[in-house]
């Protein structure tokens, strides 16, 4: 009889996990709004386990080759950061240099911290976030029809740009609202997050790199 109403209580909070109720809902803002990203990207992998979710639903799946994703992602990343910088952000009248971060301009001694959190907080947790597990929630409400994925890329890279405020104002929020849509169509390509991992933190590297050495 315990183990009974056990597995009973079990059912009922992966079912509402994965559901849309308080408790879905709830988990849902926890997991988007938790901060540094990686905790995000950790309490996704939690709330996979817990829900019984497949952890290939939230992109964790095995890639082709692990050398092409990886390296592919890299150049996409690295070349599309240097398009941004050279000429959409210009366009948009954003200014030359990054306020918030220009103390990185020659400062040796933040790197290695820096370079973990774009790794680590960017690459691995706000992919987990903003792609793996933000797709999983939206298909689930609009599906995976053409233009179902259309409205995914749209609303969650909306979410993802806005996260980004903050700390970088506008030219922040309308680089990560191009940066988010250009991960979000790796990811639906790919099928898997690590060729948008790969992507995202070879963008990130390279910013931190033009800043490092201020060009």
């Amino acid at each position: 009889m315990i183990r009974i109403e056990r597995r009973s209580a079990s059912d009922k909070v992966r079912r509402e996990l994965k559901g849309f109720g308080a408790v879905g809902i709830i988990a849902l803002l926890v997991i988007v709004l938790v901060h540094p990203a990686s905790i995000g990207g950790l309490l996704v992998l939690a709330w996979a386990k817990w829900s019984q979710t497949p952890y290939p639903e939230v992109g964790f799946s095995r890639p082709r080759s692990w050398i092409m994703t990886v390296s592919s992602g890299v150049a996409f990343g690295a070349a599309f950061k240097v398009v941004m910088k050279a000429v959409v952000m210009p366009l948009l009248g954003a200014p030359a240099i990054n306020q918030t971060y220009h103390y990185l301009a020659g400062n040796s001694a933040a790197l290695p911290s820096m370079i973990f959190t774009l790794t680590v907080g960017a690459g691995f947790g706000e992919e987990t976030v903003f792609r793996g597990f933000l797709y999983e929630r939206c298909r689930k409400i609009f599906g995976r029809a053409l233009t179902a994925t259309f409205a995914t890329i749209i609303i969650t890279s909306a979410i993802f740009a806005s996260a980004h405020f903050v700390d970088q104002g506008l030219p922040g929020v309308e680089q990560a609202l191009f940066s988010g849509a250009a991960f979000g169509a790796l990811y639906i390509l790919a099928g898997q997050l690590w060729l948008p991992m790969a992507a995202h933190i070879a963008f990130d590297l390279t910013a931190l790199a033009m800043i490092y050495w201020d060009l």
